[in-house]
């Protein structure tokens, strides 16, 4: 069973970079056929796409968010990393890495969350 997981700092300043990471355990990120997502969900707001890279290491981000975000990999440690730049209180929520398959509407498996907070 596939397991992910997000890591970063939960407290970022205004106008800095928020950066996570997504371990994956249990199966590989160059998997044909898996994309894999960020996602985030302010406070009493609902769920929003952020972008995903897939199993060849393309990506594809949110238009509203798309001159801000970047999404890497890295194979040999199994992960993917997101980073949002110039980040306000605006960008505060709870962020999720979850896998989807190609040609799917539905995450196959989520992340726990991870809570960022943007304040100085």
């Amino acid at each position: 069973q596939v397991q992910l997981q997000e890591s970063g700092p939960g407290l970022v300043k205004p106008s800095q970079t928020l950066s996570l990471t997504c371990t994956v355990s249990g199966g590989s990120i160059t998997t044909s056929g898996y994309y894999w997502n960020w996602i985030r969900q302010p406070p009493g707001r609902g769920l929003e796409w952020i972008g995903y890279i897939t199993y060849s290491g393309s990506t594809y981000y949110s238009p509203s968010l798309k001159n801000r975000t970047s999404i890497s990999r890295d194979t040999s440690k199994n992960q993917f990393t997101l980073q949002l730049i110039s980040v306000t209180p605006e960008d505060a929520a709870v962020y999720y890495c979850a896998r989807r398959r190609v040609r799917h509407c539905e995450y196959e498996d989520w992340g726990q969350g991870a809570q960022v907070t943007v304040s100085s």
